[in-house]
């Protein structure tokens, strides 16, 4: 049995923050809770973090859930997940990410 997911909010917030930046805050969706498992729960018992997920559409075949025998992954959902994982590192390096982003909160 896994752990309780539990997402760190300064981590969510700068993942979803790096999101918007990237494609837009129409196309960033808080999901809702869930009571599913994911063995990822024990990083985040260790170290601050946030569990995101990748929306990769429904693809050409309409698509499934994972874990099952269907499930074929939309490859151009790639450029998308490399981009916001180069954009979120990056975060990290530039020391006026968060006066920027409180200034683009208050206009």
């Amino acid at each position: 049995m896994y752990p309780v997911l539990v997402n760190h909010a300064a981590q969510t917030e700068r993942a979803r923050e790096a999101a918007i930046r990237l494609v837009g805050a129409e196309n960033v969706v808080k999901q809702p809770q869930v009571m599913g498992s994911e063995d990822f729960a024990y990083m985040l018992e260790r170290r601050p973090g946030a569990y995101v997920r990748l929306g990769n559409d429904l693809g050409e075949d309409g698509g499934c859930m994972v874990h099952n025998p269907m499930y074929d992954f939309n490859d151009k959902a790639l450029s998308v997940g490399a981009a916001f994982w180069a954009h979120l590192t990056q975060s990290y390096d530039d020391p006026q990410w968060h006066s920027r982003r409180h200034a683009r909160q208050v206009h």
